[in-house]
Formats: structure tokens, C-alpha cells, sequence
């Protein structure tokens, strides 16, 4: 597969589960968890552009805070304490795909 139609594909992945975060990401009988592991593979599918070539701005790297939401916590139930920042994973993951769809674009 070319770079660029694996770029395109990373990026229709990555744009499934930024729906599905959108539907998600207010609704209170979903566990954090859950919304977080959505989050978590459109934060990785985006960050797979990077490795193909589409350069992105340094410090954009939310991957190490959303590991363990598709690790430990996909099997294993969240601290009782936590409460997850839904709405920034949601601006964060709008921010990126803009980035990326701009770079596609360009090239």
C-alpha cells in the first residue's frame, strides 16, 4: 500500500472512533473507560500519520495519558477517584484531525 492511501485509510479509521467519541463523550452510563479506549485508537490511528510521513507538530502527543485507557483499563476497572477529561480528549483528537487533513491534502 502507498503512503499516502495507508494515510487515508489511518485517517477514515481514526475518524470511526471519533464518531463514536462525539455520540459518547456526554452520555454518564458509558464508563470513562469505555469513551477512553475510542479516544485512545483515534489518538494512535492519527499518530500512525506521523510514522508514514505527515509531519506534525511536536508536543501533540496525548498517546502516553491514553495507553492505559486501551491496556490496563480496557480489562481492568478505572480507580473509583478518576474522572477523565472527555471533552478534552474530543477538542484534542478535532485538533489533530484538522492538522492531518491539512497535510494530507498538501501532499
Amino acid at each position: 500500500m502507498k503512503p499516502a492511501e495507508q494515510a487515508n485509510l489511518l485517517l477514515r479509521k481514526a475518524l470511526q472512533d471519533q464518531a463514536i467519541l462525539v455520540l459518547l463523550v456526554d452520555d454518564k452510563t458509558i464508563s470513562d473507560d469505555a469513551v477512553g479506549f475510542h479516544a485512545q485508537q483515534a489518538n494512535v490511528l492519527i499518530a500512525l500519520l506521523a510514522r508514514i510521513g505527515i509531519c506534525l507538530p511536536s508536543g501533540l502527543n496525548l498517546l502516553a495519558d491514553l495507553s492505559p485507557l486501551a491496556t490496563i483499563y480496557r480489562y481492568e476497572d478505572l480507580p473509583s477517584d478518576s474522572e477523565l477529561p472527555r471533552r478534552e480528549w474530543l477538542a484534542w483528537i478535532a485538533m489533530l484531525r484538522e492538522l492531518v487533513e491539512t497535510e494530507i491534502e498538501s501532499n
